[in-house]
């Protein structure tokens, strides 16, 4: 099983009013970085549960059905009255921009003491996104990460950062430096890496500085460019992706690092020892799946990655 830990949100998107066409409305997609990740596991047939905050009230109840429907298990999940959190999207030549209402919802305020244990049938534990920016579900995040490493389970971080969402940058780099230590893999992208490193001379040697605190291997992606892989002992890894005709970026990432997770879920790979050892073009493969998935998920609207029935 791969558990997926953080955020379940609504996503905002802006769409024409039927009406009238030049007056733009909002309408309300389940959506959220881990959210999204783990629908994609779901659809892609791999055994995916999740653990986050959801809301009683209406949306919570969206996106409840949201994971239910793409076979994702919610038993794990902490259910409250505190509302659901709200990210208005903005987009510009398919480019997402996010404003977040998060105060006092469900998702931020899951407190460590409110997290299950780690079931016996988890290998994975997926986490990052927003949910590590604010107390108190950053700090049971990242507490359940460190556990789930001292018990011996594979962690991948992606923490897709948003700076404008960070209120505390310095606990918060703090807190990040944990997340990265107990991390077995991580994801990240250009952006994140100059949030990171802002003094790094090159995306080479920001990989360089990441791979020397603790992770088996670091992967960037880059866009329509694809995406790399490091590891510590220099060997690297860069595949293409595959074209695709654009309508939106939401959910692109999120749905990439699933697709890495589920090839190497279904090839082995899923424990520290194999990601040391494995084969490059077994990584590569994985990669590529990768970026296949992400290139179905920007050529529609908003975040909705594939079924394992549409791939070819």
């Amino acid at each position: 099983m791969i558990l997926c830990c953080g955020e379940a949100l609504i996503d905002m998107i802006p769409t024409p009013s039927a009406a009238d066409t030049t007056v733009m409305g909002y309408v309300p997609h389940a959506g959220g970085a881990i959210f999204n990740t783990a629908i994609a596991l779901g659809r892609l047939g791999c055994a995916t549960s999740m653990i986050t905050g959801l809301s009683s009230d209406m949306f919570g109840a969206q996106l409840l059905q949201a994971l239910e429907t793409s076979q994702v298990a919610t038993n794990l999940a902490v259910i409250s009255a505190r509302p659901t959190t709200l990210a208005f999207v903005t987009l510009s030549d398919g480019q997402a921009r996010y404003t977040f209402y998060d105060e006092n919802t469900a998702g931020r305020e899951v407190k460590p003491a409110q997290m299950p244990a780690l079931p016996d049938a988890a290998r994975v534990v997926y986490f990052g996104g927003i949910s590590l920016c604010n107390l108190p579900a950053a700090e049971a995040y990242v507490g359940f990460a460190e556990s789930a490493q001292a018990a011996g389970r594979v962690v991948m971080l992606d923490p897709n950062i948003r700076g404008s969402f960070i209120r505390d940058p310095q606990a918060y780099r703090a807190r990040l430096k944990r997340a990265i230590a107990t991390s077995d893999i991580i994801k990240v992208s250009d952006e994140d890496l100059a949030w990171i490193y802002p003094d790094a001379p090159s995306i080479e040697s920001a990989l360089d500085r990441l791979l020397e605190t603790g992770p088996v291997v670091t992967v960037l992606t880059k866009g329509s460019a694809g995406a790399l892989a490091r590891w510590r002992d220099g060997r690297n890894i860069d595949v293409a992706a595959p074209s695709a005709t654009v309508v939106d970026t939401v959910g692109a990432g999120d749905t990439f690092n699933a697709g890495l997770l589920a090839a190497l879920n279904r090839h082995g790979g899923l424990s520290r020892a194999e990601l040391e050892t494995m084969e490059t073009a077994a990584f590569a493969a994985a990669l590529g799946f990768g970026t296949k998935i992400a290139a179905v998920t920007v050529s529609r609207a908003g975040a909705n990655p594939p079924w394992q029935h549409e791939l070819t």
